[in-house]
Order: structure tokens, then C-alpha cells, then sequence
């Protein structure tokens, strides 16, 4: 799933194909945007926010889109074939003298006044990768529900904008923490936080999304994706679980030995006992 940091690299590869040029071809192919005709119109920026991607317009229109689960925007050269997948996936077609950006399985898309982009963006929290990034803030929402799991929490693009389950799942390895460990019992929360922004700073710049300081396949996660293997630290085996509100669960993974829960609010997390995810085997 895209996170905020593949959001940032493309909106940075989009803004430098299309800033300051005039579409030569603006299709959006969703029903409520299919009479919208974007041809004509130029481009000032695109710039991210959190997992969203602004393109503005000096007419003063905003496109956002979102990637969602499966959401992609392509960058081809002008006569290059595009291979994002079926001409049934394109939702968006920005296309210049230079260049053909292809939206494939965008989600959210909307055009509005940039103006009222707060109408879309507002209710987010700092962005991870932003200018406007406020640790402070951050960790003022968070602490605003004290009760809250720490997993359910920092992915809540209200608290804090960019961080993604790969991002979430390896920050908590890497500061020891169990994901089910209340948001007031975290010992270090600001470190906590400012590692997940490192972890994104580093992996930015490149497709790749490193969290080992090794992009080799199969060398790139701690425990992300790796259920069932040995903890690079101690070489427990991984666990698997879901972790959220009804259906809006997201699957964490987690070293049991490593991030061992200590908070007395939640026995079972401790225990494993049947029922809850923390008791699904690792196989």
C-alpha cells in the first residue's frame, strides 16, 4: 500500500513533469468528474499532503487525488506506451507536449476551489514529511486519547499525516514497543514518533522503502511481511495479527520477545489467551 513516503516521491516526479506547463489532454474518468475537461488549464504545482496529492491550477482549481490501498500515478515520456496496468485502471489522464501522467486505480478525486482545499486536507494532522510538520502537535493529538492503542493511533492521519502500516509496524519493532500498548503507557512517545519520520526522511528520495539500512530483497524489514520467520534480533518467530476498530482492521506484525506488552490494561495481549490477535500462530 502506498504510504506518505511514495506519495512525496511521486508528487515531487509529477510537479517536475507538469509545473508551469499547459495540459494538452486533462481526463478524469470517474462519473461525477467525466464532463470535466482539464485541457487548457495549467499547472502551477502538485505537492503531497500526508497520503494525498494536490495538483493546482492557475485558474485556481485543486485536483486531489488519493492512492488508497492500489492507487498509482505514471510518468511517461510523450510516445512511450503505458503500462500501468488495464485501460479499464486509469482514472486521470494529465498529459502535455512533454510528457503523459496516468492516474491507475486513483481513489478520492475531486476538483475544488484551492481555496477550500482545507474542505479536503483539513481535518489532517501535521505531515511526517511536510513543511508544516509540528512534533509538538502530533504528540498533542495523540495524547488526546490516551486510551487508544498505540498501532490504531499513529495511523490515524488525524493525528499525524504520511505514516502507513509498513512505517507503524517497523517503528514500533524498532523502539521495543507492543502495538497494543495504550498511547499513555508508551515510554518514549516523542522518540517514537521522530523514528518513524526518520524511517521516512531516509526512504523519500527512492522507490525502495528500507527500514534495515539494506535494500536487498528479503533484507529491507525488521518483522514487516515476515510472519512466521526469526526476529532479526533474538530469533523468536514473528507473529501475525489484526489490529483495529471493525472493519478497519490492519494486519501488524511484531516480535513477542522483542516487544513484549507490559501495560496491565490488556492481559490478553500479554497472555495470548484465545480471542485476541495477539494469540494467532506464527506458521
Amino acid at each position: 500500500m502506498p504510504e506518505g513516503d511514495t506519495v512525496w516521491l511521486a508528487a515531487q516526479r509529477m510537479n517536475t513533469a507538469l509545473a508551469g506547463a499547459t495540459l494538452t489532454k486533462g481526463e478524469l474518468r470517474v462519473p461525477q468528474l467525466a464532463t470535466v475537461d482539464l485541457a487548457g488549464a495549467t499547472v502551477t504545482e502538485v505537492v503531497p499532503r500526508g497520503k494525498h496529492m494536490l495538483t493546482r491550477f492557475a485558474d485556481g482549481r485543486t485536483l486531489r487525488s488519493h492512492y488508497r490501498m492500489d492507487g498509482s500515478w505514471h510518468i511517461y515520456r510523450k510516445g512511450t506506451p503505458w503500462k500501468g496496468g488495464p485501460a479499464h485502471s486509469i482514472r486521470a489522464v494529465l498529459a502535455t507536449d512533454e510528457w503523459d501522467c496516468v492516474g491507475y486505480r486513483l481513489h478520492d478525486l475531486r476538483i475544488v476551489p484551492t481555496s477550500d482545499e482545507d474542505e479536503l486536507v483539513g481535518h489532517l494532522g501535521p505531515d511526517v514529511l511536510g513543511p508544516d510538520w509540528d512534533l509538538e502537535e502530533a504528540l498533542r493529538r495523540l495524547r488526546s486519547h490516551p486510551d487508544e492503542q498505540i498501532g490504531v493511533a499513529i495511523l490515524d492521519q488525524r493525528n499525524l499525516a504520511g505514516i502507513g502500516n509498513l512505517y507503524k509496524v517497523e517503528t514500533l519493532f524498532m523502539t521495543r514497543t507492543h502495538p497494543w500498548t495504550r498511547v499513555a503507557d508508551v515510554p518514549d512517545l516523542p522518540g517514537l514518533v521522530e523514528r518513524a519520520r526518520t524511517l521516512m526522511l531516509a526512504n523519500r528520495d527512492r522507490p525502495e522503502q528500507s527500514t534495515t539500512g539494506s535494500t536487498r530483497r528479503g533484507e529491507d524489514h525488521w518483522v514487516f511481511g515476515r510472519r512466521g520467520r526469526p526476529c532479526r534480533r533474538c530469533r523468536t518467530a514473528v507473529l501475525l495479527g489484526d489490529q483495529g476498530p471493525d472493519t478497519q482492521e490492519r494486519v501488524t506484525y511484531w516480535c513477542p520477545a522483542c516487544q513484549a506488552a507490559r501495560s496491565p490494561i490488556d492481559p490478553l495481549a500479554r497472555t495470548g489467551e484465545p480471542g485476541h490477535p495477539a494469540s494467532i500462530a506464527a506458521t
